[in-house]
């Protein structure tokens, strides 16, 4: 990725959601996106260019688009009717994103419409993240990676971060990922994990 004295770009066209711009490239803002977030605090994570993703949980495609800036095609599913409608204007900006209007909970409504990819993004706020995740891991080449934004106060109020994140990684363990590492995304999103691992097999 595209980094600027500190500061993580993208190399796409501006002005999707009044976002700030350096030399021609996007300003990827670590408060405005759990992904941006995530590479600015683990300096191992990157997005190569090419990369095909399924991003679940895409809202209104603000991270969408920095990611499709890189990559080589984003499936970027999304469930509520309103976000779509944004993720949609979006899309008819970056042709290589594709919008579908889906649960990520129930990927056979999607299935026929992707080909396998590299990178699984998801960032849903349902109780069953993991559960999710591995739902979805078939879509994924053998050793494509998985990394899942956990959204610990979606799953419970009370319990520690690591307690919740923990029994998350248990749950994607035993559904097929090699779980790399886990790590708070604070200060620039409270009460968040990211969960980075590979499929399996």
């Amino acid at each position: 990725m595209i980094w600027r004295d500190g500061t993580l770009l993208s190399p796409g066209e501006g002005g999707v959601y009044g976002e700030r711009t350096r030399g021609g490239y996007r300003v990827w803002d670590p408060r405005r996106s759990k992904f941006s977030a995530l590479a600015h605090l683990d300096p191992t994570f990157d997005l190569a260019p090419g990369t095909r993703v399924l991003y679940l949980g895409a809202a209104n495609g603000t991270t969408v688009s920095h990611v499709a800036d890189y990559a080589e095609v984003v499936y970027a599913v999304e469930f509520a009717p309103r976000p779509m409608q944004d993720l949609l204007a979006v899309a008819r900006r970056r042709t290589n994103i594709i919008p579908i209007l889906a649960d990520a909970g129930r990927p056979g409504q999607y299935a026929h419409l992707l080909e396998p990819v590299d990178l699984l993004f998801q960032d849903v706020a349902q109780p069953n993240q993991a559960a999710i995740a591995v739902r979805n891991r078939p879509f994924l080449v053998s050793g494509g990676r998985l990394v899942l934004m956990l959204k610990v106060r979606s799953i419970d109020q009370s319990r520690p971060l690591d307690e919740v994140g923990n029994e998350a990684v248990g749950v994607l363990e035993e559904g097929g990922f090699a779980i790399g590492s886990v790590r708070s995304l604070a200060p620039h999103h409270r009460d968040h994990l990211a969960i980075l691992g590979r499929r399996v097999g």
